[in-house]
């Protein structure tokens, strides 16, 4: 019986190694998988499991398999502390990366800091600014200077112009990214030589734009420069198709019409806007094993009712965590401090290109590319399966169309 019972211990001494190996590491975040946000949010949950189930098919992180730990934050940003606290303390999560959006996404960064966590944002806009968090990472494709990012490529269509453009109109929400955004583009059409005419925010509870399209309308801008979050965004395009306004040239920092269900819902109502993508199926933009979870992520989608294409959230969603596990893999730690030195000093592949981290924690190069819908005719998927009617317009590496200038040029 004792021979039995010391085998039982030694057995059982034997295989507590083994069992901690196998236990999972824990990746925690918060999504937007209900409210305003929701339609992105849920894509880039879709994008951020397929990379769980790529990752554990390759023997997971350091040899352990990787555990999604996530919460709906509804699209509320006073949510989002609650939720890392819970993940931090609560969960015990190993990693975090960041929620979907600058809205979302700054209001965790304090309680991620209090933890010592590496956290990377997604979609978030200069959160760094603020905190010059040695920790914090950006997987936005905006790079160094992401708040002027948005209104550099705008402008600059905009002045290739003959007649040039003389005079611009701002608007946005009273939110943070707006504003940042609004603060550059401000001084890059200073420094253009446009003058201002109208500017002014809106509340983020706003729900009829018409008075804000008429307002606008009455200064007579040229150019009219948006900052906008996807309602805002629906609203306002639908706004100035409905009252009529035609400046020579509208778009900007139009976050949710790269999203290919909000550009199903508007339609032929897009032509002519000026906008961004994140990702567009062009030669220059086809990094190795892009198309691949691309078409992963559409079987899933077409079950899911979400965003039956993906570009513009996809492969930044599936990178952001890819470059996490790349950098825990390599230092072959969980040690925060030797993750996040790895991500400082080496360009991560990704299926978003090689991404290289600057001091604050954007990207070494930006990315971003300013496009104009043109020759939409209907609300159908295939109106938004060709890049030719999104042609970008810049920046001119990338570039595939000129801009249509006048705006109302673009409706004929």
């Amino acid at each position: 019986m004792r021979r039995s019972a010391f085998a039982l211990v030694l057995a059982l001494a034997l295989a507590a190694p083994s069992a901690r190996a196998a236990e999972p590491v824990k990746l925690g975040f918060s999504m937007s998988l209900t409210g305003a946000l929701a339609n992105t949010g849920r894509v880039a949950l879709a994008a951020i499991k397929l990379w769980e189930a790529d990752i554990n098919s390759k023997g997971g992180i350091l040899g352990r398999p990787v555990q999604l730990v996530y919460y709906d934050d509804q699209s509320t940003s006073a949510n989002v502390p609650t939720i890392y606290t819970k993940l931090l303390d609560v969960d015990k999560v190993d990693l975090v990366v960041g929620p979907y959006s600058t809205a979302q996404t700054a209001p965790a960064m304090p309680t991620v800091m209090e933890h010592g966590k590496v956290f990377i944002g997604l979609s978030a806009i200069a959160i760094n600014s603020h905190f010059h968090y040695p920790r914090y990472f950006s997987m936005t494709n905006a790079g160094p200077d992401p708040n002027a990012i948005f209104s550099k490529g705008f402008i600059a269509a905009a002045m290739r112009q003959n007649p040039k453009p003389q005079t611009i109109a701002f608007s946005g929400a009273d939110i943070e990214f707006s504003q940042s955004v609004l603060t550059a583009a401000r001084e890059i059409a200073k420094a253009a030589g446009l003058k201002t005419v109208y500017d002014k925010s809106y509340p983020p509870t706003t729900t009829d734009y018409a008075p804000i399209v008429r307002a606008v309308q009455a200064a007579n801008p040229d150019l009219f420069y948006l900052a906008s979050y996807p309602p805002d965004s629906v609203g306002i395009v639908r706004a100035i198709n409905e009252i009529g306004f035609r400046p020579k040239m509208v778009g900007g920092a139009t976050v949710g019409l790269n999203n290919v269900s909000i550009k199903m819902q508007l339609g032929p109502l897009l032509n002519g806007i000026v906008g961004y993508e994140n990702w567009l199926p062009t030669t220059t933009l086809s990094f190795p094993g892009v198309q691949p979870v691309l078409e992963r992520y559409q079987e899933t989608a077409k079950t899911d009712g979400l965003d039956p294409l993906g570009w513009s959230m996809v492969p930044a969603a599936y990178a952001e965590t890819q470059v996490l596990g790349a950098a825990v893999n390599a230092v072959g730690s969980l040690d925060q401090d030797k993750i996040a030195q790895y991500m400082h000093s080496h360009a991560i592949p990704t299926i978003w290109g090689d991404i290289a981290f600057g001091p604050e924690g954007e990207w070494t190069e930006g990315r971003m590319i300013v496009v104009q819908y043109r020759n939409i005719t209907g609300k159908t998927l295939d109106q938004f399966t060709n890049p030719a009617n999104e042609p970008i317009i810049d920046p001119p590496k990338y570039q595939t169309g000129e801009l249509i200038y006048p705006y109302a040029d673009a409706l004929k």
